[in-house]
């Protein structure tokens, strides 16, 4: 586990221009397992802890994946692989989700009788606690921990060294723009599947560009807190979606569909305007342009000594 022991000396780990790329991602890529496997295997954590931490901890994963599958031979399977491990969690959100898509509403200005919001409330909060019961079994723990040390010794035999801070450069351009590209034309014609997509993009954009941090400190936090920022306008309008899910016929919410479908789409309008302002700030630059700017960047930081 030499990885993990790189990962945990000293600060987050990151790409710096006075340092070996290889050696910086082989600690990234450990880091971020290494929180994947404490998620798992923390016995303080809930399981609605444990399973949020792991997602989050595998988003980090397939964004570093991605950025990396030109580089790295078995990258896209990794990348796969960890998919489908937190497929396999996600219906232990759909309560939670819900949850806080219902907690929106009501301050939003959702009237409802005491009895139908209590009742509400139960209702998801008993969909919640059986998904979480039902989805993190002891067996799916051991697989995700098996998938995780395997691939942790992995990580030692990846072939990236030398390597060249370009190819980072052309890899974060083209997770820049594979997220430029799904912004809507006109968001009021944009389907759930459509802004769901673009969270996806958006959420791999985050993580990419946290990567490069010590390359431009103050803005690039900036730059992140943007992109989360819009990635949680995004989030919200999924939990939306998974909360009128619950509305539909036969579901435990059925009786309050008409009261919760048109405050979900009146507040998805609403987080549609403002994800719109925020992806017209984040994605405002050309593809080519944004690289250079990287490129600019990781030099300048070679010569100041960064």
């Amino acid at each position: 586990m030499h990885a993990f022991l790189e990962a945990e000396m000293g600060d987050k780990p990151a790409l710096r221009p006075r340092s070996a790329i290889g050696p910086a991602v082989r600690a990234i890529a450990a880091y971020i397992l290494d929180h994947a496997r404490t998620a798992i295997v923390d016995p303080e954590r809930s399981n609605q802890d444990a399973v949020h931490d792991f997602r989050r901890a595998i988003k980090q994963w397939r964004a570093l994946m991605r950025l990396l599958e030109p580089f790295i031979p078995d990258a896209d399977r990794l990348r796969q692989e960890a998919r489908d491990l937190a497929r396999s969690l996600t219906r232990a959100r759909d309560g939670q989700s819900a949850l806080n898509a219902f907690d929106d509403l009501l301050k939003k200005g959702l009237v409802l009788s005491e009895r139908s919001t209590a009742t509400i409330r139960d209702r998801i909060e008993a969909i919640r606690a059986n998904q979480e019961q039902a989805v993190l079994t002891p067996e799916l723990r051991d697989a995700i921990i098996a998938w995780i040390d395997a691939t942790a010794v992995a990580i030692e035999s990846w072939p990236l060294d030398p390597f060249d801070f370009s190819s980072i450069a052309a890899q974060l351009a083209a997770g820049y723009r594979a997220a430029r590209r799904l912004v809507p034309s006109d968001w009021s014609q944009a389907t759930a599947e459509d802004l769901h997509e673009l969270r996806q993009r958006v959420v791999d954009h985050r993580y990419q560009m946290e990567l490069i941090d010590p390359l431009w400190p103050r803005h690039g936090r900036m730059w992140t807190e943007e992109a989360e920022r819009l990635r949680d306008r995004l989030g919200r309008c999924q939990d939306l979606e998974i909360l009128k899910g619950f509305t539909g016929p036969h579901q435990p919410l059925a009786h309050w569909r008409s009261r919760l479908t048109p405050a979900c789409a009146e507040r998805t309008t609403e987080l549609s305007h403002r994800a719109a302002r925020i992806a017209l700030r984040l994605f405002a630059e050309k593809p080519k342009a944004f690289r250079k700017r990287m490129e600019a960047l990781w030099e300048q930081g070679r010569s100041n000594g960064g």
